[in-house]
């Protein structure tokens, strides 16, 4: 008996060496993955000569805060000068390629910062001993930036420049993807989309000219707002995706390309009727449609972008949507509000680097008159904005020095809000402030120093 487990034994451990051999065999012609490390620290100095609307930090910026009178009527208490500086957005990433299989590719890209706040930061007496926060302090909250997966199918068809790419995870999203040339952390928001978002992106490489590219996106940081205010729920109990489609035409420096979002969310999914709390049908579905081209030629470039079409507060535009009435079955209709936001953004040079870029944005309210003036609290704007803004403007001109890695530079933003007054509370039919409209700007001085790795 002995005998027997002692061959056993040895049968045994010969085939766990096979095994072991044959996996290393396979190790060694399998593709293996190629990792690239890539990140940046990042200072930024800034001073505004208002209260405005801004992110973490104030870094990332929106536009200036309306007029804000004391009690007695004498003094604009929006009207008080800060500033700052931190590092608090210096990134991380991995980038993953080289890993393929015939002739479908992988790769991946994770990527993170310090911005999601500040660890005890607190609006605590806000407003009685400051404007704006009363309270900023502790240390810098790790966040996720992005972080997909991507397969590629090369080599498609007759066509060798035909192929297929499919983008799954948090990335930045289709309709916010085209940047102008700013080192400012809002990248040219609120005159552009803005939002990274879980999604799943296809994009097809048509012969040489031409791309098609569709989305189904969710929300996360960014979200629709509503009678809660911005909240995933509105998608969640719409039970559908955000989605988007574009075509762009690109030949060697020229690129163009337009697209199309739709949104269909609920606003509510319960209701009040008699008394008694009900289930709702409420829906309110919005498009938006855009255009955007960029052309370079040495050290010339432009870029230029315009965005029209309903609602689009999910992605920092300045717009959403109203309720306008009232159902017998408990559920509320809803309309959305239209906007108009475009930028032109122009570079030149490259060690030395000048920018220009100009932004402008126009509330143009309900497209048909609601039956009567709708009040503040039915009226669900963008949470960076306020529903008074009629337009605005920003003049941006900017100075970069490029020392190989090191990054220095500094802008001069003017930004420009009209604003309108409430009438006894309410907008008018159309979900516009036209009473009283005056003009509010903020003077934003930024630097940045940014070393490259």
């Amino acid at each position: 008996m002995k005998s027997i487990y002692q061959i056993l034994s040895v049968v045994l451990l010969s085939f766990c060496a096979l095994n072991a051999a044959a996996a290393d065999k396979e190790q060694k012609t399998e593709p293996k993955n190629n990792f690239k490390l890539y990140g940046f620290i990042r200072n930024y100095f800034a001073f505004d000569s208002r209260e405005s609307v801004s992110g973490t930090g104030d870094l990332f910026y929106y536009l200036p805060k309306d007029v804000k009178m004391n009690e007695a009527g004498t003094e604009d208490l929006n009207a008080t000068s800060s500033f700052r500086f931190l590092a608090l957005t210096s990134r991380l990433g991995v980038d993953v390629s080289g890993y393929s299989i015939n002739n479908v590719h992988f790769g991946a890209k994770i990527e993170g910062d310090f911005y999601a706040g500040l660890s005890n930061s607190s609006n605590t007496n806000a407003g009685v001993y400051f404007p704006g926060n009363a309270k900023i302090s502790g240390t810098a909250t790790a966040r996720l930036r992005q972080a997909f997966a991507t397969i590629t199918w090369k080599e498609l068809g007759k066509e060798q420049q035909n192929s297929v790419g499919l983008k799954i995870g948090q990335a930045w999203h289709p309709m916010a993807a085209d940047h102008p040339h700013l080192f400012s952390l809002e990248v040219g928001a609120p005159f552009g989309p803005f939002s990274r978002t879980p999604l799943a992106q296809m994009d097809a490489n048509l012969g040489e000219h031409w791309v098609l590219s569709a989305a189904a996106i969710w929300q996360m940081q960014y979200q629709s707002t509503g009678p809660i205010g911005g909240s995933a729920l509105y998608m969640k109990y719409g039970k559908t995706p955000e989605m988007y489609a574009a075509l762009a035409y690109k030949s060697k420096g020229f690129l163009l390309r337009a697209g199309v979002d739709m949104v269909s969310i609920k606003p509510r999914v319960l209701g009040q009727l008699d008394g008694n709390t009900v289930k709702v049908s409420d829906r309110k579905t919005s498009v938006l449609g855009y255009v955007f081209t960029q052309y370079s030629y040495k050290k010339f470039a432009v870029k230029a972008k315009t965005t029209f079409g309903q609602g689009g507060e999910h992605m920092n535009l300045m717009s959403g949507y109203a309720k306008i009435g009232e159902n017998s079955d408990g559920s509320w209709d809803y309309a959305s509000l239209r906007n108009s936001s475009s930028w032109l953004s122009m570079s030149y040079g490259k060690k030395w680097q000048g920018v220009l870029f100009l932004g402008y944005v126009k509330n143009l309210g309900l497209a048909e008159a609601a039956s009567a003036p709708l009040a503040k609290a039915d009226v669900y704007f963008c949470g960076n904005g306020f529903s008074n803004i009629n337009q605005m403007y920003r003049i941006n001109p900017q100075i970069i020095y490029n020392i190989g890695k090191l990054n220095v530079g500094l802008e001069y933003q003017l930004t420009n809000v009209q604003y309108g007054e409430y009438d006894g509370g309410k907008l008018n039919e159309y979900g516009l402030a036209t009473k009283n409209l005056h003009w509010v700007c903020n003077h934003r001085v930024n630097m940045m120093v940014k070393y490259n790795f």
